[in-house]
């Protein structure tokens, strides 16, 4: 098993798909807190006109990654190691 200490940097896809997650994540939170607030719509807007077609593309490169992969990177990315899903019909 590799060393998880020392991980690779993260990949642009992996950047996008992080920093929109963050993002909307604060403008939804914005909405319910303020939902008549021009200045977070226009936020949302300009998202979603500029930004989410290359974050739609990155998360689909992302979810083409075989599964072994994104579980070693999230491993990687958490700093532990993550069990692997059991399949058909395994021990509770």
């Amino acid at each position: 098993m590799p060393s998880l200490t020392k991980s690779r940097a993260v990949d642009a896809d992996e950047e996008r798909v992080t920093r929109a997650q963050h993002l909307l994540i604060g403008l939804g939170a914005a909405l319910v807190h303020r939902p008549f607030d021009a200045a977070v719509h226009e936020r949302l807007l300009a998202f979603l006109s500029d930004e989410a077609a290359a974050v739609l593309a990155s998360l689909h490169a992302l979810e083409q990654r075989p599964e072994r992969e994104l579980r070693r990177r999230i491993a990687e990315l958490a700093g532990h190691h993550v069990v692997p899903a059991v399949s058909g019909g395994g021990e509770a």
